[in-house]
């Protein structure tokens, strides 16, 4: 079989159509998201292109088509998410809310769930959006230790045909919704007396029901709407469990693997852009020397590096998502090294071009500062490197007959 990694007309017409987008919508509200100091205000910021995302067919893009949707594989998806993340990568957090969400409803959902579950997503009008409820304040790292350890803190008690939750959330991206009523679907990890399980919560049933305790305002994905907030007395039908009682931790780990894989894109995207920047000013100052400090090798060698880093970045991306959404066995290895190598890689090269431009980079109203900002949230989010991914790594490890060759498919 060819390997080819030439994109195909189809691809490429999805590049210059991202990229289009991209530079009309995204690049001025990363723009404004700057000017503007309130986190909540900031996050309001993206609703109107948003709207167009969904109005131009985006948002039904995340959608695998087995459900509705026109997703492609996973090189489609780096490619999206790449060209919008150079400009906005809170933007594409917000609106990618649903790949996470929904996973464990593709997976597990009965064709009812399913069907009534993705549709507000195949909308063609609107801002429609999707939240993960799974960190919690106090950590999640230990989130499947049963008792007597804390674990998950987050409780759904059965009362007659409904579910009544309680308990507090963070970080996942829309937790309150635009207007603080909830996101359109909220997937929810918590303790039922069967275990660890997720369980669907519809606006409808948040409205009225969650406290926005905060809005947190971070140093780089500045227009995110990301929020600490408590859940109470949330009402839920009894059939909006996904799967079976005590069946959440496997069904969370894999809505995690195609995000894990997409954080190496997001942090290909933040080095694009830092290298555009570094190798602009190399190539155009002399710092008060006689030729373009790119003329000296070391600072030729720092670019060399970086960019030599950005492209192994991508291509390990590129194959981690496309195996993670073709269902391969490799799929979660891959997205884990994507995950963790990517981001970590992402903070080193920005550092070090950092340093070809020298004390001016620190500057906030220097791009590069912006750029590393936001690479240093990705080895953090979508399970940290440290408490959650490099652990997934080791367990893999020690599985009786791992096999080092398989997931490069030269076993």
């Amino acid at each position: 079989m060819t390997v080819s990694f030439q994109l195909s007309p189809e691809q490429e017409q999805l590049k210059l159509g991202a990229r289009r987008f991209a530079e009309e919508h995204l690049r001025p509200l990363a723009a404004d998201v700057r000017k503007e100091p309130d986190p909540f205000s900031r996050a309001l910021l993206a609703r109107p292109a948003f709207e167009e995302a969904v109005a131009a067919g985006f948002l039904k893009g995340l959608i695998p088509a087995p459900f509705g949707g026109t997703a492609g594989g996973g090189v489609e998806a780096c490619i999206l998410i790449e060209e919008w993340a150079c400009h906005s990568p809170d933007f594409v957090i917000s609106l990618a809310g649903p790949l996470i969400a929904l996973a464990p409803v593709y997976e597990a959902g009965t064709p009812e769930q399913i069907e009534r579950f993705v549709a507000p997503f195949l909308a063609d009008h609107g801002a429609p959006v999707a939240a993960m409820a799974f960190s919690e304040p106090e950590g999640t790292a230990n989130f499947a230790a049963p008792p007597p350890a804390e674990g998950l803190r987050t409780t759904a008690v059965p009362d007659g045909e409904w579910w009544v939750l309680n308990g507090r959330k963070a970080w996942a991206s829309h937790l309150p919704g635009w207007d603080g009523n909830g996101p359109d679907v909220m997937t929810i990890v918590c303790r039922t007396p069967g275990g660890v399980s997720l369980i669907v919560a519809e606006r409808e049933h948040l409205a009225g029901h969650i406290e926005v305790e905060e809005h947190y305002d971070l140093p780089g994905l500045r227009g995110c709407l990301t929020s600490r907030i408590g859940l109470h007395d949330v009402r839920v039908p009894r059939s909006n469990l996904v799967g079976a009682e005590g069946h959440g931790v496997r069904l969370t780990y894999d809505a995690f693997w195609a995000t894990g894989a997409s954080i190496g894109i997001f942090a290909v995207a933040a080095m694009r852009q830092a290298f555009e920047v570094a190798y602009h000013y190399a190539s155009t100052n002399t710092r008060g020397g006689a030729v373009p400090i790119i003329e000296h090798q070391s600072v030729a060698d720092v670019l060399a590096d970086a960019k030599s880093r950005i492209e192994a970045v991508r291509l390990l991306a590129w194959r981690a998502l496309d195996a993670v959404i073709a269902q391969d066995a490799a799929g979660p290895e891959l997205a884990l090294h994507a995950k963790i190598f990517g981001s970590e890689m992402g903070v080193e090269v920005i550092t070090r071009l950092m340093n070809v431009v020298g004390v001016q980079a620190y500057d906030t109203s220097f791009p590069l500062m912006t750029y590393l900002s936001q690479a240093q949230a990705y080895p953090v989010i979508e399970g940290s490197n440290t408490g959650i991914r490099r652990r997934q790594l080791q367990d893999l490890f020690r599985t009786p007959g791992y096999n080092p060759l398989s997931a490069s498919g030269m076993a």
